[in-house]
């Protein structure tokens, strides 16, 4: 099973550690709904949010697969495709909070992934199939496109280990929850607060050339709102395809009841009629086939969505507040996902596969693989967007129900690696932002930016940290991407930053190569006087100008970023270095007015003459960041290469 060359697989997972896996399943930029260890979708987050342990409920269903399936001879039998739920989800005054407790399910679970394939393993004594689910979305480096389709593709492998044919049938069900994003409040377009609700939803049966299912919209939800848009559940199956646009009536129980009795008596559905004054109907959609003995068949689903009202991080209750997404402007709505990737699942699987392959194949280390690999799905989280432009933006990450931190945050994402070696042009893009609009005319760069992109540079601060990461990233996006009209085109706002480092009050207005002015920095907190963090960011920012500028043919400004960076590494390492660490010396202002105003957040300290949270001879964590990225760039040791080997534990050249 764990050597399919078809479906690689990194991490496996038995039974009893399944409860807290959740694998994102979607787009860059459009949101996910997760699958989680035992089988089930759990957080759905595609309506422009984060929904952390949002479970959609409507019609008298909440989601789910589920079997049919009867051995030649015998009587039928019927379960969710879910793995058996642990005790503790049965805790509680109104029973389990888990989805569909109450339905039966396999006996026995485990779970294998090397992201973005998922694959869950059910079996049950009691029922004749086994049978695999193997989740996946497209993800093809430099292919920002083919890795943004706003979809979750399931395959249900049934595979017949009897010596008797076995009559089966998948049925996937799904309330339409538009309108519903699993906040408790909501807001209309013009800011006003609303009860969350879906209002005169629709479920129609849809037949195509790629395939047939339910398409979900709504006729009632604001077309404005976030929580707007349309979803698509679709088969490409050939076979007998059965379906229901409506539960029945919603009392006591009985819709699930009454789908139970229908599906387990033959794997098929019949209609039902809508119950007057349903807002949120649940829809289901079942495929038949036929299992001989010893073989298996798939049944395939594609779940598809298309929100496209986002709205910017800093709202004013403006109608520029409406953003959108990109996504949404290549397809028309949620079928439209479906009909354009169906014909090209086998494509879609085949190249993911190879660069999944590639990686889990390598010698690094399973703890690298899995960390590099898995973590590559943050870009396909509500972490993470792009406007209609294309242009990807980021929060710092999330928390339950919002994104948390706004302005693709300078000194936070300059940790990241992944996009410029996965999506170069994703990376190129935010370039664009942080120097071509978020950086001011006198260099200053916001280390939050505004949207949309006329309100770049009102957050009005400069982190550091941030500035000096930018300015190498710059220079690492251009090496990679060996773009010379990105750098032409940037290089002027890219010297403004540099210099911006010299104004009155700034962090090196002396001029000598070393920061010694109020560094807000991603600790949260201004440091005072030379330390090594956000000492080495300089010099590896001076390093990367020093090349810019030489390339672009500013030769005296790149002999001036060498002259400040000889001189300030020659003080660092002089002045800084313990003997074990590089430490910090604490200098604090003798006034608030020596420190220009754009560098003083006010974090960390209510008198600058006596600033808190400062380091001193305390051993920074991240003091050679800055000498990690100028590694990445190909720039060579900003310190003494013996003083920072240790503590980077890389094998590094002696020239």
């Amino acid at each position: 099973v764990l050597a399919d060359p078809d479906w690689p697989s990194l991490r496996y997972y038995p039974q009893d550690r399944l409860a807290r896996i959740a694998l994102p399943l979607g787009g860059i930029g459009t949101g996910t709904v997760s699958l989680g260890g035992r089988g089930a979708l759990c957080d759905w987050e595609i309506m422009n949010r984060p929904a952390k342990g949002f479970v959609p409920t409507g019609g008298g269903a909440q989601p789910f697969f589920a079997l049919f399936a009867r051995e030649a001879g015998a009587a039928p039998v019927c379960r969710i495709l879910e793995g058996p739920l642990p005790d503790f989800e049965f805790e509680g005054s109104h029973g389990s909070p888990a989805a569909n407790a109450g339905l039966p399910r396999f006996r026995e679970c485990s779970f294998s992934s090397a992201y973005p394939f998922g694959r869950v393993i059910l079996h049950d004594p009691d029922v004749p199939l086994e049978v695999h689910l193997k989740a996946f979305n497209p993800l093809v480096p430099t292919d920002a496109e083919t890795s943004g389709i706003p979809v979750a593709v399931l395959t249900y492998e049934l595979g017949n280990p009897t010596s008797r044919p076995v009559e089966a049938s998948v049925c996937g069900t799904l309330p339409n929850f538009i309108g519903v994003d699993g906040f408790e409040t909501r807001r209309d377009w013009k800011g006003d607060t609303l009860p969350a609700g879906a209002s005169k939803n629709r479920n129609v049966f849809r037949e195509g050339a790629a395939g047939r299912g339910l398409f979900f919209d709504s006729e009632g939800v604001e077309p404005r709102h976030g929580a707007w848009g349309t979803m698509a559940l679709v088969t490409p199956a050939q076979g007998a395809v059965t379906h229901r646009t409506s539960w029945a009536k919603q009392e006591w129980g009985f819709p699930i009841l009454d789908f139970w009795d229908d599906f387990g008596a033959d794997g098929r559905l019949d209609e039902r009629e809508r119950p007057k004054g349903l807002d949120a109907p649940a829809g289901s959609l079942a495929v038949a086939v036929d299992v001989p003995p010893g073989e298996t068949r798939a049944v395939t689903f594609v779940l598809a969505w298309h929100f496209p009202n986002r709205y910017t991080w800093t709202p004013r209750d403006t109608d520029d507040d409406l953003i959108g997404n990109h996504y949404t402007t290549l397809y028309r709505d949620a079928w439209d996902v479906a009909e354009r990737t169906v014909p090209r699942l086998e494509e879609l699987r085949e190249k993911t596969a190879v660069f999944v392959t590639a990686l889990c194949g390598s010698d690094l280390p399973a703890e690298v693989k899995e960390s590099a690999l898995f973590n590559v799905s943050t870009l396909r989280t509500q972490t993470c967007f792009r406007t209609p432009d294309g242009r990807l933006f980021g929060f710092e990450g999330c928390a339950s129900q919002k994104g948390c931190c706004h302005g693709s945050c300078t000194h936070v994402w300059n940790y990241e690696q992944a996009t410029p070696f996965l999506f170069g042009a994703l990376a190129s893009s935010m370039r664009e932002v942080e120097v071509g609009f978020a950086t001011s005319d006198e260099g200053l760069m916001s280390f939050r930016v505004n949207l949309p992109l006329s309100r770049s540079q009102e957050f009005g601060k400069a982190a550091a940290d941030g500035q000096m990461g930018c300015i190498l990233k710059m220079y690492r996006d251009w090496q990679l991407s060996g773009d010379e009209a990105l750098l032409k085109r940037l290089w002027p706002k890219v010297r403004k930053a540099v210099e911006f480092c010299w104004i009155q009050g700034g962090w090196d207005a002396d001029r000598d190569g070393v920061m010694e002015g109020a560094q807000h920095n991603t600790m949260d907190v201004e440091y005072y006087g030379p330390n090594p963090q956000m000492g080495i960011w300089y010099l590896g920012a001076l390093r990367a100008a020093e090349e810019m500028a030489a390339h672009q043919g500013d030769g005296e400004f790149s002999k001036t970023c060498r002259s400040l960076f000889e001189s300030g590494r020659a003080w660092i390492d002089a002045h800084l270095f313990n003997g074990e660490y590089y430490e910090h010396q604490v200098q604090a202002p003798g006034d608030a007015s020596e420190i220009a105003p754009s560098l003083l957040i006010g974090m960390g300290s209510n008198d600058v003459t006596r600033p808190d949270y400062q380091l001193a001879a305390g051993c920074l964590v991240d003091q050679l960041v800055g000498q990690f990225l100028a590694h990445v760039c190909g720039l060579g040791h900003l310190v003494e290469p013996s003083r920072a080997v240790s503590y980077t534990h890389l094998t590094l050249p002696t020239t």
